[in-house]
């Protein structure tokens, strides 16, 4: 659940009103590809709570199906995260105390029909605790076994880790198996082990059989690693309101157009474009950008920066 000072430019300490969205990455990347049309389940645990419900309620209402949210009851809480529409001092207080969604299990992850899907899609944050862990490395290894791609989005959240060494072995581990891997040039060196051995590590990971490695460099675009080629991509500019949401929005935007069949160079670009639309409003799922809102946004803005 996230809340959000209102209105834009407001610090949460000095908020009178606060509006509430979903959030979570996971979740957001599954309601962005609603937006474009797509179907999308999530695999997760809420709590047994109307924080839980209120996340359900949003997913349904964006169109994701909830067959496989589970709700926990206990200390397990859905976690929350308070930030402002502002740029300058941003500031981003997440509560993941008890963090109900890592109370998925293997027997959460059988339970899915993993044939009935085109995909199976993943942020890193599940691999930072037990039992969510060893649950999603076993998904991995049933997409496999069903000829189901896997798509990582490394996501590398410090809080959420019991320490830099796990984290980097681990999110290493669930990047060799994967066919897909998106990261920011932090992600990939922290996975490094050093920050400027970061596009080294993303090199790597493309030879090692990973059929698309996408790796983000903020400002700077996108260099993406597939089929022995490096494709250069730049950012669309625009008057930013926040700077959370992006790589959210940047997944959906690229999966929804992989799924249209349309050229990878395209698929990135029209990723970047929907980072740039939801850095530009508040929220994260509200603000992610349907068909014809992307489409309205490239026919105005001048085009991507060179690179």
């Amino acid at each position: 659940m996230d809340l959000f000072a209102d209105p834009i430019g407001t610090r949460s300490e000095d908020a009178a009103v606060f509006q509430s969205g979903l959030g979570g990455s996971s979740a957001n990347i599954a309601a962005g590809l609603c937006k474009f049309g797509a179907e999308a389940a999530l695999v997760t645990s809420v709590s047994d709570d109307a924080v839980g419900r209120f996340c359900c309620n949003q997913l349904a209402r964006f169109g994701v199906k909830t067959t496989h949210v589970k709700a926990v009851s206990g200390e397990y809480r859905t976690s929350l995260a308070v930030y402002e529409s502002r740029t300058e001092n941003f500031q981003n207080v997440i509560y993941r105390n008890g963090a109900a969604d890592f109370e998925v299990t293997e027997a959460d992850i059988d339970a899915v029909d993993l044939d009935s899907f085109g995909v199976l899609v993943t942020t890193g944050t599940v691999f930072a605790a037990e039992p969510s862990r060893s649950a999603h490395f076993h998904a991995f290894e049933k997409a496999r076994v069903a000829g189901i791609p896997v798509i990582f989005d490394i996501d590398y959240r410090p809080y959420s880790w019991p320490s830099p060494e796990i984290a980097s072995d681990v999110l290493s581990r669930a990047g060799a198996m994967s066919d897909m891997i998106v990261g920011n040039d932090e992600e990939f060196g922290f996975m490094a082990g050093r920050m400027e051995r970061g596009l080294a590590k993303a090199k790597e990971l493309a030879r090692a059989g990973a059929d698309i490695v996408v790796y983000k460099m903020g400002e700077k675009g996108a260099i993406t690693f597939a089929g022995g080629q490096e494709i250069r991509t730049g950012i669309y500019p625009v008057d930013a309101v926040k700077p959370n949401g992006a790589g959210d929005s940047f997944m959906a935007g690229l999966l929804a157009s992989l799924s249209e069949s349309r050229p990878l160079k395209e698929a990135i670009l029209r990723g970047s474009a929907c980072a740039s639309i939801v850095v530009s409003k508040p929220g994260c799922a509200p603000a992610m950008p349907d068909s014809g809102q992307l489409e309205a946004f490239l026919a105005q803005h001048p085009g991507p920066t060179e690179v």
